[in-house]
């Protein structure tokens, strides 16, 4: 039996070290840009969550409300929707409607106030935004938002 033998100036098929560093860098250049695009769409997907949140919540502030005769007070605030409100006034028919206040996805509580100052609704309810400062361009609200977004 003989081995078979390579001849010296044969070449081996097989991948340079060259080549290699070559591919690397172009998947990594192409994983960094998809990233960067990315990020816009992250941001405008937690806006609509928030969207979706103060539906929610609104929904069942109009079910507090239908219940109760009346809309809890900012005092009370969204926990009136968690828990029986023990500050003045008190509700006559309060049920549970929600598990627990809900967060927006910058890790805050959303904000609640009555008598509305910026909606056409008798209440605001509203996410301090991504900057979780109030009263700023990013604030999220149940009003009409303006057209700088």
């Amino acid at each position: 039996m003989t081995t078979p033998k390579l001849r010296l100036g044969a070449r081996t098929a097989a991948f340079t070290l060259i080549e290699i560093v070559i591919v690397l860098t172009i998947i990594s250049i192409l994983a960094a840009g998809s990233i960067y695009m990315l990020k816009g769409n992250v941001d405008v997907a937690k806006e609509t969550r928030v969207e979706s949140d103060l539906q929610n919540i609104m929904t069942q502030l109009q079910l507090y409300e239908a219940r109760n005769m009346r809309a809890p007070t900012t005092e009370q605030g969204l926990k009136a929707l968690v828990e029986r409100p023990t500050t003045e006034p008190l509700p006559e028919k309060w049920t549970q409607l929600l598990e627990a206040v809900p967060k927006d996805p910058w890790g805050m509580e959303y904000k609640y106030r009555y008598p509305a100052q910026k909606s056409k609704k008798p209440y605001d309810v509203y996410s301090m935004g991504k900057d979780g400062a109030e009263g700023t361009e990013d604030d999220i609200g149940n009003w009409p938002q303006t057209a700088t977004k």
